[in-house]
Parts: structure tokens; sequence; C-alpha cells
């Protein structure tokens, strides 16, 4: 499966890049016919500071106090809090970045992270966001916890409607036959076509 992978790198810093490998892959939320494999920006040094760098320049103006980092994104996040602290908004403000539960697709906050996001301005971060569903459970969950979401910023985002300002380096657009099904609706799967790995934030697993 691997020998199908290529590369698309970001025309804005050519440090960022994802792997991408064709195929069927079944996800928590649908079946795709590409895996977008983000190892290198969550992991490697220069990636993940690239990529925060492109996302802190989209949000300078924007006043954070608070990085939800989710899809294993803390590193990219710390650097975003950093690259934010010396905007003009954010000048010196002491960013912090956590990574709360989801449970049930909802964002659940433990008593210790309540305070970072209860009357706070908060930014969320994400590996993938394709069809738009977990953002907008945890967008939902910021308010419903007393914070106010800010904005979003994925590293390969889908076609979706969110209320708050979305950032991303890589969409479908940079995949043109990029799709993503409902399982029950996948018409790989009414074909016949095997799964080849199930997918998610850690990485994929192969079916054999």
């Amino acid at each position: 499966m691997e020998k199908r992978a290529y590369e698309i790198i970001s025309n804005a810093n050519r440090m960022v890049k994802i792997k991408v490998i064709p195929g069927h892959f079944a996800t928590r939320h649908s079946h795709v016919n590409y895996c977008v494999d983000m190892t290198c920006v969550k992991s490697v040094l220069g990636a993940a500071k690239a990529a925060a760098k492109l996302f802190s320049d989209s949000f300078a103006s924007t006043p954070v106090d608070t990085i939800i980092s989710l899809d294993r994104m803390k590193m990219v996040g710390a650097f975003m809090a950093e690259y934010l602290s010396h905007s003009h908004v954010n000048h010196d403000r002491d960013i912090a970045v956590i990574t709360p539960e989801i449970t049930n697709d909802k964002l659940l906050l433990r008593d210790n992270f309540l305070q970072f996001v209860k009357n706070k301005r908060v930014l969320l971060l994400t590996a993938s966001a394709t069809t738009g569903k977990d953002v907008k459970s945890v967008v939902e969950g910021i308010s419903y916890y007393g914070g106010e979401a800010v904005g979003v910023a994925t590293v390969f985002g889908g076609e979706f409607v969110c209320n708050v300002p979305t950032v991303k380096i890589f969409g479908v657009k940079d995949i043109p036959d990029y799709a993503s099904y409902a399982p029950t609706d996948c018409p790989l799967c009414k074909k016949g076509v095997k799964v080849d790995a199930v997918v998610n934030s850690y990485g994929y697993s192969k079916i054999i």
C-alpha cells in the first residue's frame, strides 16, 4: 500500500508536506478513498514549526488565551502559542495548550482544564477535519463550557461550514478526486472493494 504513496508539498512553505495514499480506508465517521498521513507535521521539528508559523500568521490579529490541540498536534500547538504570543494582540500573553478528552464525539473538560476554557478565547487545532463533525462538536463544547471559539486550524480539511474562521493548509482541492462517504453509503463497499486499512489520528492499521 505504501508503494502507492506520494507527497503533497505546501506552496506556502515547502517544509510542510503530507503523504497521500490512494485506496479504501475506514475512519471513525466515514470511508475515504485516500489516507492522508500527517506524521511528518505532527512529529518532525522543522515541519511542526513551519506549520505552526503558517497557522499563527493567519490568526496573528486574533486574541487567543488557549489552544485546544487534538489528533496528536500538541507540538504544533506549542509552537503556535510561542508565535502568537509575539503578535501585537497577544503580546506576552501566556497562552495555554491543552488536549482534553473527546468522549462519544463530545468535548469533555475535567475540572483542572476548565480554567483554560471558561471565559477564555479558544483556538481549536486539529490534524484533519474532513466531514467537520468533530470540529463542530468541539466548537459547541467550548461554548458549553463558557469559552469563546475564535478559530479552527487544521492541516487537511474538507468542504464544511463552520461558524468560526477556519484555516487549512491543505484541502480537497489538493487531492482532486478525494471523496468521503458515510459507511452505509460507501460505493467502494458496494462494489466489494476491500478496506485497505483503518485510520485514526495515530496512523493506519492494514487489514490483511
